[in-house]
């Protein structure tokens, strides 16, 4: 059985990584072929094809290395009325080839097209990951503290569960998405926290380094406790808890989250207490006694939550758009472009990343598959001269001039770039792989976590109050 686990994992991966490149490529050779553009190769992958044909004059292969494709356009480079066929099969004589001239706008179109597949396909899987969720997230216009550990450094600062965190070193976080950001790339926070109370505090607080990020341990989010499924026999079934209902109070106690919930529901074992939930447009208030469960090793009532914390469709691609441009930003600001630095990670980390969200399920591996998607299209359309903004950028040039960007300045450029994102590759895969110790502890506990009868996520940590 861990070995087919294992070869499903392996298998969804390359799948939703090989769909990722394929729509992308997809796009560029489509259009190309739209505006009777010249094409030579069409690959996923590079490096030595495992797999080639030859039709219609073009060559459609799978390269050995995973990590990417292209679609040779031997029109979209300039000075292109005259180019050496490399892509001749072993043994046969490579030759000139005169092309006719391309407009620069449909070299232009050619380029955004790879991003557009990328976008186009991330906005079908938002779809499909909103209605499989069954989406139960809290409308994301706060940034609302849903559990606390108490043994954390967060709760001795005195976070709580219920406050608010308006802004953090003085700048607004409107959602939970911003805060994480705001965290990730800062060692030292100030937040400027609204508690339950009424108060607005000031509370500094310091980050923990998380495979090359930071972060504020032991918080979570809002969420809500929507019921998905009654346990037959259980003092939820008696006291006539039904799927759908919408807890809101537990013992006379205001819920924020369903970690708070189940460490509620564990300090009132062998107790009978007041549950309020909401059901349809009703408020009801019944009584429900929690029962030691020794599989658990702790107290349940018998329920499932729904644990499809996914946001509208166009929130999710907003999201994921927002989480790339801000780590752009950040890596040209000074006080934060060290810890934007650390958060980057290369090939390898998406392929880790990837495995941990296809353990989840197939759902949260598809919202990565999206977020994935919109990150590949903005990247794809930076200014740098061997991506698909470079060609824009010549292209503009060429438009506005008359006359094409020199072929010697082009050869030149994307050289330097080249040989500067190869490094930068090379360099990102060995820092992956010396956080291969962090990414084998998270595959852990994704892969033993319990699925309880209270919750799908991994019960609360015991602890003590700070002191």
């Amino acid at each position: 059985m861990m070995i087919l686990s294992v070869l499903y994992f392996a298998l969804m991966v390359v799948l939703l990584f090989g769909v990722t490149i394929f729509v992308h490529e997809l796009g560029h050779y489509l259009v190309a072929r739209w505006c009777g553009m010249v094409v030579d190769v069409f690959s996923i992958g590079f490096g030595p094809a495992i797999w080639k044909k030859k039709h219609n004059g073009i060559t459609y292969k799978i390269g050995c290395i995973p990590f990417g494709g292209y679609v040779a356009l031997p029109q979209m480079e300039p000075g292109s009325g005259q180019k050496k066929d490399d892509e001749k099969d072993a043994g046969e004589k490579a030759e000139e080839r005169v092309f006719p001239a391309v407009a620069p706008w449909k070299k232009i179109l050619v380029a955004l097209a790879g991003a557009t597949g990328n976008i186009i396909l991330a906005v079908i899987i938002s779809y499909i990951v909103y209605w499989g969720g069954k989406s139960y997230a809290p409308v994301e216009n706060e940034c609302i503290i849903g559990y606390v550990e108490t043994n954390s450094v967060a709760y001795a600062q005195g976070l709580r569960m219920g406050d608010v965190i308006r802004e953090v070193n003085g700048k607004s976080v409107g959602n939970w998405d911003s805060f994480i950001l705001s965290t990730a790339l800062q060692d030292d926070l100030l937040l400027t926290v609204a508690k339950t109370d009424g108060q607005t505090v000031q509370m500094p607080i310091t980050t923990e380094e998380f495979m090359g990020g930071q972060m504020i341990r032991g918080i979570a989010p809002v969420n809500y406790c929507y019921i998905l499924e009654i346990r037959p026999g259980s003092s939820a079934e008696e006291s006539d808890l039904r799927p759908k209902d919408k807890i809101v109070e537990f013992n006379g106690i205001k819920l924020y989250s369903r970690e708070q919930f189940t460490e509620l529901v564990n300090q009132a074992s062998g107790q009978q207490v007041p549950i309020k939930i909401e059901r349809k447009d009703q408020t009801v208030e019944m009584q429900v006694t929690p029962r030691y469960d020794e599989e658990a090793k702790r107290a349940l009532i018998g329920i499932v939550f729904n644990t499809f914390d996914v946001k509208k469709p166009w929130a999710q691609i907003k999201a994921h758009s927002m989480l790339i441009v801000r780590l752009l930003r950040a890596l040209v600001t000074p006080k934060e472009a060290r810890n934007a630095a650390g958060a980057v990670g290369g090939p390898v980390a998406i392929f880790q990343m990837f495995w941990l969200y296809v353990q989840t399920g197939l759902i949260m591996a598809l919202w990565f598959t999206g977020l994935l998607n919109v990150n590949l299209a903005i990247l794809n359309l930076l200014p740098i001269p061997v991506l698909d903004g470079g060609h824009i950028m010549f292209s503009l040039w060429e438009w506005i001039t008359g006359r094409p960007v020199h072929e010697k300045i082009v050869e030149w450029l994307v050289n330097i770039f080249a040989t500067l994102l190869i490094v930068l590759f090379l360099f990102l895969t060995y820092r992956d792989v010396t956080r291969w110790g962090a990414f084998r502890a998270m595959s852990k506990a994704v892969a033993e976590q319990p699925v309880s009868a209270e919750t799908n996520h991994v019960p609360p940590v015991e602890t003590t109050p700070a002191k």
